[in-house]
């Protein structure tokens, strides 16, 4: 099989490589595969939780609930705040 990659992907590839963690690009592609697999399984155990999440989420919303249009990008800020100091 031959496979055509972005420059972007390339570039991902070759930094993955360079990490030290992989000695091909075939392993790259393994594991990328690998952990593609583990999140369908994951979606998979999980997507009654994630179902009832979004109902409940939906019926709030439609009941008042919910955050104001205008306080959504100050909330997506803030959560984009508090993820990017997560790995620290």
């Amino acid at each position: 099989m031959i496979v055509q990659l972005t420059p972007d992907d390339e570039k991902l590839v070759h930094e993955r490589m360079r990490s030290g963690a992989f000695e091909s690009v075939e392993d790259v592609i393994h594991q990328a595969l690998r952990v593609q697999e583990a999140e369908e399984a994951w979606l998979v155990l999980h997507k009654r939780e994630i179902e009832d999440k979004l109902v409940r989420a939906i019926q709030e919303f439609d009941g008042g609930g919910g955050i104001p249009a205008s306080k959504v990008r100050q909330r997506l800020q803030e959560m984009r705040e508090t993820c990017s100091s997560c790995g620290e």
